[in-house]
C-alpha cells in the first residue's frame, strides 16, 4: 500500500487544472465525507482511483469549494456529488449544490464503515479514507439520488418539532409535580392522574391540600369548571375529601409558590402541546398522510409521512417497511442461530408512535386483539413480540392504505384460525 495515500490539501491550494480531462476521462466523482466543521472530500476517476484530497473549514470555504466544482465543469467534466446522510451538517453545502445543478447521491453510513477494510486491507477508519470509501461506493452503483424533502414535509417537521418541545417540557414539569406531591399531598396521586389538566389547575390556582381544604367551595367549582363537567362529582368528592386529612408534609411558604408554580408551568406546557398538535394536525390534512390519519391517527400519520414519505414514491411493502426500520435480520454463525430482530435502521420515533398505534388498534379491533392474545400466549407471555410482529403487519397495510387501498384487518390474519364468535 502507498504512503500517504489519504494526504490532504487544503482546499486554497488545489488547482482543479492540475487534473486533465484527457488523463482521467469525462466522469469525475466529488466524494465528501460530511463533518461539522472540518469537511473533507476525495476526487477520484471512473476507475475509482482518487486523484487527489482536499479539505476545508465548512461553512466558510464552501464557495471555494463550489468554485472548484464549477471549473470542473466548465472543464468538460460530469461531476457526480457523493456524500453520506450525516444529520444536517451537510445541508448548507447540498443546498448550494442543488442550486448550482450538480447531481447528488447518498451513499449509506453504515456501507462505508462495512467497508473500511474492503480497498486497502487495513481495519481504520477516518475522514480522508471515508471520502475514498464513498467514491469507490458510489461508482460500484450502492448509492440513491438524494432526495430534498418536498416543502410541506419540511413544515411538517418543523410543526412535530414545536410539538414535542412542549410535550418534553410538559412531561418534565408532570415528573417534578409528582415528586412534589408525594411529600406533600400523597393521596392525590391515586384519586386522578397527575396529567390531568383540571389538576394542574387546582394545584396552580389555590395551592396544596391545605389551601383546598379551606377553600372548598371554590376548588369544587373549579374542578367542575375546567374539566367542563366530565369529571365525575364522586371523583370530586374524593379529592376534596383527601386535602384536610392529609398524612403530606404541611407546605411552607415557599413551597406553597413553587407548587403551585410548577402546576402552573405544567399547565401552560400542556396547552402550548395541545395547540401545536392541532396545528400539526391542521398542516398535515392535505397532503398524503390523511390517507393513513383514520388507520392509525392524524398525528402519528403526520409523523409516519414526514420521516419515512410518502408511499406512493415506494416500489414495494417491503422497501415502506425497512425504510421505518421494521426489516427484519438474523445473526447466525455455523450452528448457532440468532434471535430474528427488527433491524431499528429506520426513524426511531416513527417506531415509536406506531407502538402506541398498536395498543389502540387493538382495543377497538376484535380481529388485532384475538391475534395478538394467541400470539402472546404462543410466545409464553411475551408480550413485545407480539407488539412487533402486529407493528410490522400494520406497517405494511400502511403502505397499501398511503396509496388509496382500504383498511382491512381480515386481509392482515387468518381469520378462520382465530376462531372469532360470528
Amino acid at each position: 500500500m502507498k504512503k500517504r495515500i489519504y494526504r490532504r490539501m487544503p482546499v486554497n491550494q488545489f488547482q482543479p487544472s492540475s487534473i486533465s480531462l484527457d488523463e482521467v476521462g469525462a466522469r469525475l466523482v466529488f466524494a465528501v465525507d460530511v463533518a461539522k466543521v472540518d469537511m473533507v472530500a476525495a476526487i477520484a476517476g471512473d476507475d475509482g482511483r482518487v486523484l487527489n484530497t482536499i479539505a476545508w473549514k465548512a461553512p466558510r470555504e464552501n464557495a471555494a469549494v463550489l468554485g472548484i466544482l464549477q471549473a470542473f465543469r466548465a472543464a468538460g467534466f460530469l461531476v457526480e456529488v457523493a456524500m453520506e446522510p450525516s444529520g444536517t451538517y451537510g445541508d448548507v453545502l447540498q443546498y448550494h449544490l442543488e442550486k448550482d445543478g450538480f447531481p447528488i447521491f447518498m451513499v449509506s453510513g453504515k456501507r462505508t464503515y462495512d467497508a473500511r477494510e474492503l480497498y486497502d486491507g487495513v481495519p481504520s477508519l477516518h475522514d480522508a479514507k471515508s471520502a475514498a470509501i464513498i467514491a469507490r461506493l458510489h461508482l460500484e452503483g450502492l448509492s440513491k439520488p438524494a432526495c430534498a424533502p418536498c416543502p410541506e414535509r419540511r413544515q411538517l417537521h418543523a410543526a412535530i418539532t414545536i410539538m414535542e418541545l412542549h410535550q418534553r417540557r410538559y412531561l418534565q414539569l408532570v415528573g417534578n409535580l409528582e415528586s412534589w406531591l408525594a411529600r406533600h399531598w400523597p393521596e392525590l396521586p391515586a384519586l386522578v392522574d397527575l396529567t390531568a389538566a383540571s389538576l394542574m389547575a387546582l394545584l396552580a390556582r389555590i395551592g396544596g391540600p391545605a389551601d383546598v381544604a379551606a377553600q372548598r367551595s371554590e376548588a369544587e367549582k373549579l374542578l367542575h369548571g375546567i374539566s367542563r363537567g366530565l369529571m365525575d362529582k364522586e371523583k370530586i368528592t374524593a379529592i376534596l375529601d383527601s386535602a384536610g386529612p392529609s398524612v403530606g408534609v404541611p407546605l411552607m411558604g415557599m413551597e406553597r409558590n413553587a407548587l403551585m408554580e410548577i402546576a402552573a408551568e405544567a399547565h401552560r406546557a400542556l396547552r402550548a402541546f395541545k395547540g401545536a398538535k392541532t396545528e400539526l394536525e391542521k398542516l398535515a390534512a392535505p397532503t398524503p398522510a390523511a390517507a393513513m390519519a383514520p388507520v392509525i391517527g392524524r398525528t402519528t400519520a403526520a409523523i409516519v409521512y414526514t420521516d419515512v414519505g410518502d408511499a406512493n414514491l415506494y416500489s414495494s411493502a417491503g422497501s415502506f417497511v425497512k425504510a421505518m426500520g421494521m426489516n427484519l435480520k438474523e445473526k447466525s454463525s455455523g450452528t448457532i442461530k440468532g434471535q430474528i430482530k427488527i433491524t431499528k435502521r429506520g426513524s426511531s420515533r416513527v417506531r415509536h408512535y406506531l407502538w402506541l398505534a398498536v395498543f389502540r388498534w387493538i382495543q377497538k379491533d376484535p380481529i388485532a386483539n384475538a391475534w395478538y392474545e394467541r400470539k402472546v400466549k404462543r410466545d409464553g407471555g411475551k408480550s413485545s413480540r407480539a407488539a412487533v410482529a402486529l407493528m410490522r403487519k400494520l406497517a405494511k397495510a400502511l403502505y397499501y392504505v398511503g396509496r388509496g387501498a382500504p383498511f382491512e384487518s381480515s386481509k392482515l390474519f387468518d381469520v378462520r384460525r382465530l376462531e372469532l364468535a360470528a
